[in-house]
């Protein structure tokens, strides 16, 4: 496995620091970010999951804890939009450049608006996906935030 994504290139280019973890990915999980949790041996709040949806058409990036679920209402609101939904997986790829299991918030094809939920932009540290399956980076949060200018929210 390659240790260096395109999203790792951009969270060194923006100075995050981070550690890397590794884990045996497992595309047959009924939740993959549940099933990350598991194998990295972390509380399911701590590793959060990198979704891609539509709102009002036009492509963002959601960013919330593997255990949660989003409000499509909240969430459009949270983008100004009157409706979200979420992209299709296919879509998903193409736009990012990662496959589905690996979407990355960071070094994504294009920037597109990004939200954070609120109790995950609050934690003091927390994994996010690094750009493949089984690679996980862990970092501060506000870091997100601050790197991709995201929109912190309550969109669950």
């Amino acid at each position: 496995m390659s240790r260096t994504t395109p999203a790792t290139l951009a969270l060194d280019a923006a100075g995050i620091a981070y550690r890397l973890a590794t884990y045996d990915y497992d595309p047959d999980a009924a939740r993959v970010g549940l099933q990350a949790a598991e194998a990295l041996g972390a509380p399911a709040g701590e590793v959060l999951k990198t979704l891609m949806v539509r709102a009002d058409g036009k492509p963002a990036c959601v960013v919330l804890a593997s255990d949660r679920e989003v409000s499509m209402k909240k969430l459009a609101a949270a983008l100004g939009a009157k409706s979200a939904e979420m992209m299709k997986p296919a879509d998903a790829e193409r736009m990012t450049g990662y496959r589905v299991g690996g979407v990355s918030p960071f070094g994504q094809k294009r920037a597109v608006p990004t939200v954070i939920d609120a109790d995950a932009a609050a934690l003091p540290e927390a994994f996010v996906n690094a750009g493949q399956r089984g690679l996980q980076a862990r970092l501060a949060p506000a870091d997100l935030v601050r790197a991709l200018g995201a929109t912190v929210a309550r969109i669950t």
